[in-house]
């Protein structure tokens, strides 16, 4: 299993639902914090993976204990607050930072891999995180999360970092 990288059309695709309590996605979610980690990302999808499942584990805990949270089928029920910007990096589009515009807080209802319903709300690096996850869930990759600009730069700088060797888990000037 490796990360898939842009362009591939699988990025750009909606994913289909988990079914709750499948014993199959315990496997998959741990395949998936283990390249997460090793790419030093705090967020992997499943499409991200060549997975058309709505499937994300994510680890924003600046700890250094390892603590991933899987989420099955999750779902933004509601975000608020001021929109933030700040430069988003993804281990799909390595190599680039770009600035992304998001509400500050996010409420996501999702299913634990033992089928339980949940709910996580973050804000911060952990609400841009679910957003961003939740984002790949549905086909949108940064670039058509970033203003139109943005969108512009993030493709040319994208181009050089690719021809320059960019791999998962570099990101550009912070």
């Amino acid at each position: 299993m490796k990360i898939v990288l842009a362009p591939n059309p699988l990025l750009r695709q909606v994913c289909d639902p988990c079914q709750r309590g499948d014993k199959s996605l315990k496997r998959l979610s741990k395949q998936m914090a283990k390249i997460m980690y090793k790419s030093n990302g705090c967020g992997l999808a499943a499409p991200q993976v060549g997975m058309l499942q709505r499937l994300i584990v994510i680890d924003c805990d600046d700890s250094p204990k390892k603590n991933p949270i899987t989420l099955v089928n999750p779902e933004i029920e509601e975000t608020w607050g001021e929109m933030v910007t700040s430069k988003e990096g993804c281990l799909s589009i390595p190599g680039i930072s770009v600035p992304i515009a998001r509400p500050e807080f996010a409420r996501v209802r999702y299913f634990d891999l033992d089928g339980d319903e949940c709910i996580i709300e973050g804000n911060g690096l952990l609400g841009r995180c679910l957003q961003h996850e939740i984002d790949h869930l549905n086909g949108r990759t940064m670039f058509e999360a970033a203003g139109p600009m943005e969108r512009i730069q993030a493709l040319r700088d994208y181009e050089y970092a690719l021809a320059h060797g960019a791999k998962p888990g570099a990101v550009g000037e912070e």
